[in-house]
């Protein structure tokens, strides 16, 4: 399977450490410049805007044989007009075009970079921040074509053939574990519902020098005739020099009838972040074990241990306080409190929060996932009876949005720490030691 990376990357070979410019080849956008200089990123879209960064350093000699590199790179590969361009993938380029192909849109805003997987629902892969990155290793080969997940095969399981993102949405008809019907025993929802593994049909970038943003829109369809019409509409940005992603999603009923849905944002992390030690960061309202194995360990529920072959997964299910508007925010640290990544949503549009424990071995896939959502991941049908999912008038549509923050030192995960603290002492945390009716299915 051929990968499809819409971005690539050229660095003007005399750089030093305070000055570094790069030529990005973009595939559904102009092409463009980033020019790393006094500790600030700034982007340019012609050899001129690059010049004029460095201020009265432009007549140099050193940056007028960067200008000239950058005339031989508009010389080489320059192809449309100069501009922040949007470009629809369905005019070529989405994955309709390539069966074969998964499509990645390489992001970096010069100091953060990440994929965007348009084959795979608009889901991200790992982060990287210089030297650090932020996902896990997954012992699936991907990206995976979706042709080569089978979601609908007898087990329900077949969504795990293609799980290896850092962040992959859950939904929309359905995010939770299988269901079959209780006649037949036919499958009804395959695990993690279907929008991972959907193509977006058009995706369009935009670079905004004056906001000083890098997004990239699309959307994802899943229909089925006579039953579900829904979408995902989603906006993927960073802001230049910034640590975060900033996910804006809306949820539409593409139908005249009303409708249901379900999201789960299944973020995922491993080595090097999740170390013996690392610990949970949330400001609990409550919190439920999912199942017996799970209350088994309760007490330590929030920290984890080293790698540990066989482990057998258990799964946390929590409701976070938020503050006067319903914001709230969950810390992942490691155990030196030197790394971490935070999660920030609102309460109102996405209720529930699960943590998944997985610290199994390496080789088979050592990684926890903190998962905000409008529900727990049960079956659909449990879920349902509790009234945990989106109500969509018709046509109707529901708005979801998720921060991401990727830190770096001991300052920034503490000031996440306090932020959390500051949220905790809205309430007394109720910490259950066994499963409870109404929030983890029989």
């Amino acid at each position: 399977m051929t990968i499809i990376t819409l971005i690539m990357y050229y660095s003007y070979p005399s750089h030093d450490s305070n000055t570094q410019v790069q030529y990005v080849r973009n595939k559904i956008g102009s092409n463009y410049f980033i020019v790393y200089y006094k500790n600030a990123a700034r982007f340019c879209f012609t050899p001129k805007e690059v010049g004029r960064v460095f201020g009265v350093a432009k007549f140099t000699p050193g940056v007028n044989n960067i200008r000239d590199w950058c005339k031989e790179m508009v010389e080489k590969y320059d192809k449309t007009e100069k501009g922040p361009v949007n470009i629809d993938k369905e005019k070529g380029f989405g994955p309709e075009c390539h069966d074969d192909e998964v499509e990645v849109v390489e992001i970096n805003n010069g100091k953060l970079s990440f994929g965007i997987l348009l084959t795979r629902g608009m889901s991200l892969s790992t982060a990287v921040i210089g030297k650090q990155s932020f996902g896990w290793k997954s012992p699936v080969q991907g990206p995976v074509h979706p042709k080569y997940v089978p979601l609908n095969e007898p087990s329900g399981l077949g969504w795990l053939d293609g799980f290896d993102e850092m962040m992959v949405r859950c939904g929309l008809e359905s995010n939770g574990a299988p269901e079959f019907d209780e006649e037949t025993n036919n499958l009804k929802y395959p695990l993690h519902g279907r929008v991972g593994n959907k193509p977006a049909q058009k995706a369009v970038l935009t670079i905004d020098p004056d906001a000083g943003t890098i997004s990239v829109s699309g959307v994802v369809v899943e229909t089925r005739f006579h039953f579900f019409k829904l979408c995902l509409e989603t906006t993927i940005s960073t802001k230049f020099g910034d640590n975060a992603i900033q996910l804006d999603d809306t949820v539409k009923n593409l139908s005249a009838s009303p409708a249901e849905a379900q999201m789960l944002y299944h973020a995922n992390f491993g080595d090097p972040l999740l170390d013996a030690g690392a610990k949970v960061v949330a400001p609990i309202n409550e919190l439920v074990p999912r199942n017996d194995h799970a209350a088994s360990g309760i007490d330590a529920w929030d920290s984890y241990q080293a790698a540990q072959p066989g482990f057998e997964e258990q799964v946390y299910f929590l409701t976070c306080l938020g503050d006067g508007n319903g914001d709230t925010e969950v810390l992942l640290k490691n155990a030196h409190s030197t790394q971490g990544v935070s999660l920030s949503y609102n309460t109102s549009s996405i209720p529930c929060f699960s943590v998944w424990k997985n610290t199994t071995a390496l080789e088979d896939g050592f990684v926890t996932g903190i998962e905000p959502g409008t529900n727990y991941p049960n079956p659909r049908s449990y879920e349902g009876e509790q009234g945990r999912v989106i109500k969509l008038d018709p046509n109707g549509t529901a708005d979801l949005s998720l921060k991401m923050q990727f830190l770096t030192d001991e300052r920034q995960v503490a000031d996440s720490e306090k932020r959390i603290a500051t949220l905790q002492e809205n309430g007394v945390p109720t910490i259950h030691k066994k499963p409870q009716k109404g929030w983890c299915a029989p």
